[in-house]
Protein backbone atom coordinates (compact mmCIF):
# COMPACT_ATOMS: atom_id res chain seq x y z
CA UNK A 1 0.00 0.00 0.00
CA UNK A 2 1.43 3.39 -0.94
CA UNK A 3 0.75 6.70 0.72
CA UNK A 4 -0.14 9.57 -1.60
CA UNK A 5 -0.14 13.08 -0.19
CA UNK A 6 -1.38 15.91 -2.34
CA UNK A 7 0.47 19.21 -2.40
CA UNK A 8 -2.71 20.95 -1.22
CA UNK A 9 -3.13 18.70 1.83
CA UNK A 10 0.58 19.04 2.60
CA UNK A 11 0.28 22.85 2.53
CA UNK A 12 -2.91 22.80 4.60
CA UNK A 13 -1.18 20.55 7.11
CA UNK A 14 1.87 22.82 7.13
CA UNK A 15 -0.29 25.89 7.67
CA UNK A 16 -2.18 24.19 10.49
CA UNK A 17 1.18 23.25 12.06
CA UNK A 18 2.26 26.88 11.73
CA UNK A 19 -1.03 28.06 13.24
CA UNK A 20 -0.64 25.60 16.11
CA UNK A 21 2.92 26.79 16.73
CA UNK A 22 1.77 30.40 16.65
CA UNK A 23 -1.12 29.74 19.01
CA UNK A 24 1.24 27.85 21.34
CA UNK A 25 3.51 30.87 21.36
CA UNK A 26 0.49 33.10 21.91
CA UNK A 27 -0.57 31.02 24.88
CA UNK A 28 2.86 31.50 26.43
CA UNK A 29 2.85 35.23 25.71
CA UNK A 30 -0.86 35.63 26.58
CA UNK A 31 -1.58 37.70 23.50
CA UNK A 32 -5.30 37.54 24.03
CA UNK A 33 -7.94 40.15 24.70
CA UNK A 34 -11.49 39.48 25.81
CA UNK A 35 -13.67 41.88 23.83
CA UNK A 36 -17.41 41.60 24.44
CA UNK A 37 -18.50 38.07 23.54
CA UNK A 38 -15.13 37.16 22.01
CA UNK A 39 -11.69 35.99 23.01
CA UNK A 40 -9.40 37.53 20.41
CA UNK A 41 -5.97 35.93 20.00
CA UNK A 42 -3.35 37.82 18.04
CA UNK A 43 0.29 37.64 17.04
CA UNK A 44 2.60 39.64 14.79
CA UNK A 45 5.75 38.12 13.29
CA UNK A 46 8.15 38.37 10.37
CA UNK A 47 6.97 36.78 7.10
CA UNK A 48 10.24 34.87 6.80
CA UNK A 49 8.96 32.57 9.58
CA UNK A 50 6.60 30.88 7.10
CA UNK A 51 7.78 28.50 4.40
CA UNK A 52 7.94 29.57 0.74
CA UNK A 53 5.20 27.05 -0.16
CA UNK A 54 2.79 28.44 2.43
CA UNK A 55 3.61 32.01 1.40
CA UNK A 56 2.94 31.18 -2.24
CA UNK A 57 -0.32 29.37 -1.42
CA UNK A 58 -1.66 32.40 0.48
CA UNK A 59 -0.14 35.05 -1.85
CA UNK A 60 2.18 36.40 0.85
CA UNK A 61 5.47 37.94 -0.21
CA UNK A 62 8.18 36.64 2.12
CA UNK A 63 10.61 39.40 2.98
CA UNK A 64 12.64 40.42 5.98
CA UNK A 65 10.70 43.69 5.69
CA UNK A 66 7.16 42.20 5.69
CA UNK A 67 5.38 41.41 8.90
CA UNK A 68 2.29 39.26 9.30
CA UNK A 69 -0.53 39.95 11.71
CA UNK A 70 -2.55 36.83 12.53
CA UNK A 71 -5.82 37.16 14.46
CA UNK A 72 -8.31 34.55 15.62
CA UNK A 73 -11.75 35.45 16.99
CA UNK A 74 -13.30 32.85 19.29
CA UNK A 75 -16.67 32.73 21.02
CA UNK A 76 -15.89 33.36 24.69
CA UNK A 77 -18.45 30.79 25.88
CA UNK A 78 -17.51 27.75 23.78
CA UNK A 79 -14.19 28.80 22.15
CA UNK A 80 -15.53 28.14 18.63
CA UNK A 81 -13.97 30.13 15.79
CA UNK A 82 -16.07 33.08 14.65
CA UNK A 83 -16.41 34.60 11.20
CA UNK A 84 -16.15 38.39 11.13
CA UNK A 85 -14.95 41.28 9.03
CA UNK A 86 -11.63 42.73 10.18
CA UNK A 87 -10.30 46.11 9.11
CA UNK A 88 -7.45 48.01 10.65
CA UNK A 89 -4.58 50.42 10.64
CA UNK A 90 -1.01 50.33 11.82
CA UNK A 91 0.52 53.67 12.85
CA UNK A 92 4.25 53.96 13.47
CA UNK A 93 5.74 56.23 16.14
CA UNK A 94 6.19 59.05 13.58
CA UNK A 95 2.43 58.96 12.90
CA UNK A 96 2.64 57.32 9.47
CA UNK A 97 -0.47 55.16 9.04
CA UNK A 98 -0.83 52.03 6.91
CA UNK A 99 -4.12 50.26 6.17
CA UNK A 100 -4.34 46.58 7.05
CA UNK A 101 -6.14 44.33 4.55
CA UNK A 102 -7.16 41.13 6.35
CA UNK A 103 -7.77 37.91 4.45
CA UNK A 104 -9.96 35.25 6.08
CA UNK A 105 -8.46 31.76 6.13
CA UNK A 106 -10.83 28.92 6.96
CA UNK A 107 -9.52 25.37 7.44
CA UNK A 108 -11.80 22.85 9.06
CA UNK A 109 -13.10 24.37 12.30
CA UNK A 110 -10.34 26.99 12.38
CA UNK A 111 -10.88 30.53 11.10
CA UNK A 112 -8.19 33.16 11.29
CA UNK A 113 -7.33 36.44 9.62
CA UNK A 114 -4.00 37.43 8.09
CA UNK A 115 -2.71 40.86 7.06
CA UNK A 116 0.72 41.74 5.69
CA UNK A 117 2.44 44.85 7.05
CA UNK A 118 5.60 46.25 5.40
CA UNK A 119 8.05 47.70 7.95
CA UNK A 120 11.54 49.10 8.45
CA UNK A 121 13.98 47.40 10.80
CA UNK A 122 13.06 48.02 14.45
CA UNK A 123 9.88 49.87 13.52
CA UNK A 124 7.18 49.98 16.19
CA UNK A 125 3.50 50.09 15.26
CA UNK A 126 0.37 50.84 17.24
CA UNK A 127 -2.14 48.52 15.65
CA UNK A 128 -5.91 49.04 15.73
CA UNK A 129 -8.23 46.34 14.38
CA UNK A 130 -12.00 46.72 14.05
CA UNK A 131 -13.84 43.40 14.38
CA UNK A 132 -17.44 43.24 13.16
CA UNK A 133 -19.65 40.14 12.84
CA UNK A 134 -22.78 42.06 11.78
CA UNK A 135 -24.29 42.10 15.29
CA UNK A 136 -21.33 43.17 17.43
CA UNK A 137 -18.35 45.41 16.85
CA UNK A 138 -15.20 45.55 18.97
CA UNK A 139 -11.78 47.18 18.66
CA UNK A 140 -8.49 45.40 19.34
CA UNK A 141 -5.48 47.60 20.07
CA UNK A 142 -1.90 46.47 20.57
CA UNK A 143 1.66 47.53 19.86
CA UNK A 144 4.42 45.54 18.17
CA UNK A 145 8.04 46.19 17.22
CA UNK A 146 9.25 44.44 14.05
CA UNK A 147 12.85 43.44 13.37
CA UNK A 148 14.33 42.65 9.95
CA UNK A 149 15.89 39.20 10.16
Amino acid sequence: MSLVISKRSLMAGSLMLLANLLFSAMALAEQKETLGKWDVHYIAFNSTFITPDIAKHYSIVRSKYNGIINISVLNKADQKAQSAVLTGTARNLLGVSKSLMFKEVSEGDAIYYIAVLPFSDQETFRITVNINDGTDQQVLKFQHKFYAE
